[in-house]
Formats: C-alpha cells, sequence, structure tokens
C-alpha cells in the first residue's frame, strides 16, 4: 500500500456507517452501572473510562494508579496499544480525580491494575449495563470507542488528532468515523473557526 493512496479495503472501512451510543446514552449506562448487584463503583468508573477517553478494553484494564497524570497541566493517562505502542490520552479532570479516589479507596497499589478483571468480565459488564440502561440495542466494549471517537469529532472536527489519541495507524481508520456527521454538525464545527 501507498502512504498517499489508501487500499481499497481502507476506502471501504472509511465510507462504512459505525455503530455508536448518543453521550445521554452513556449516562444511562452509567447509571445503571451503579445499580448492579456487586461492584458498582468500579462498573460504573470503568464505562466512564471507555467512554470519556476511547480507550480500548484491553488498554483500560491495563491501567495502573502510575499510568495517571498530567502534562503541563492536562490530565492524561499513559497507556500501551496495539503493537505495544506507549501513547498519552487526554483524560477529563473530573475522571482522573474519579479514577485517583477509586484506586485510594480501593488500595490499589501503584502498579496495580485499576480494574483487575478479565477481559469477558468486562464484556459481561458492558453488555449487562446496556440491557440495564434500557437501550434496545447490542452494546459491547468497542461500542464505547466509537461513541468517544464521533462525540470527539463532533466537537473538534479533527482527524489527525483523533487518529493520534485513538492510536490507529492509518488515517482511513479514523475517517470511517466521519460518515456519521452531518450537516449540523459540519456547521457547529465550521462556525468555530476564526480566520
Amino acid at each position: 500500500m501507498s502512504l498517499l493512496v489508501p487500499s481499497r479495503t481502507e476506502l471501504i472501512t472509511a465510507t462504512t456507517p459505525v455503530s455508536y451510543l448518543r453521550p445521554e446514552e452513556v449516562d444511562r449506562m452509567v447509571d445503571a452501572a451503579g445499580r448492579m448487584p456487586r461492584h458498582r463503583d468500579r462498573n460504573q468508573v470503568l464505562v466512564q473510562v471507555l467512554f470519556s477517553t476511547g480507550l480500548r478494553i484491553s488498554e483500560a484494564l491495563a491501567l495502573t494508579p502510575s499510568s495517571i497524570g498530567s502534562v503541563d497541566g492536562i490530565p492524561i493517562l499513559t497507556v500501551v496499544g496495539k503493537g505495544r505502542k506507549r501513547r498519552r490520552v487526554a483524560c477529563p479532570e473530573e475522571l482522573l480525580h474519579r479514577l485517583r479516589s477509586y484506586a485510594y479507596t480501593h488500595h490499589v497499589g501503584t502498579e496495580d491494575r485499576v480494574f483487575p478483571i478479565a477481559r469477558n468480565s468486562a464484556w459481561r459488564i458492558i453488555s449487562q449495563a446496556g440491557r440495564m440502561a434500557g437501550l434496545g440495542k447490542r452494546v459491547w466494549p468497542h461500542l464505547l470507542r466509537h461513541s468517544y471517537a464521533i462525540e470527539a469529532l463532533r466537537q473538534t472536527g479533527n482527524t489527525k488528532a483523533l487518529q493520534i489519541h485513538l492510536g490507529h495507524a492509518s488515517l482511513p481508520m479514523t475517517m470511517r468515523y466521519l460518515s456519521t456527521l452531518t450537516e449540523e454538525d459540519a456547521v457547529k464545527i465550521m462556525g468555530q473557526v476564526r480566520v
């Protein structure tokens, strides 16, 4: 594949619509996770981390208190993504405080995992939160990543920054989220441009 000309597969992927949740649906999932019979706090934080940062489930489950920090006053999470590539991901300040508080309250050691659960358990938690929230659609961890990406594009319109944030190797992989933007989204984004 040429760096300038995407392959046919990449072009098809870039134009295929992506399923996603609206922020209010994710809020309902967070509330539902708080009503689960066990580990309510952990489950709520997990849903929030996946949606508010766009992390892959493997990246979220590998988080440790030492991966929570800031750079130039900007809250970040340091993660190891696909290909064992290390990257820094912006994290909402409120979530950063909630993560630190959760780790402190649950006596999570500096290098211990914040979410010491298996991947299939995380899948069950996310699926159950979606059902309990009454969303009426199938919900899985990567859907929260898609939802973050679409919301980030709606707010910024910056595909390159999103590509770096998500750890995508190619821009066409990130561009698939553009197919969900509406004319109204475009007007809001372009209305912020000052020349």
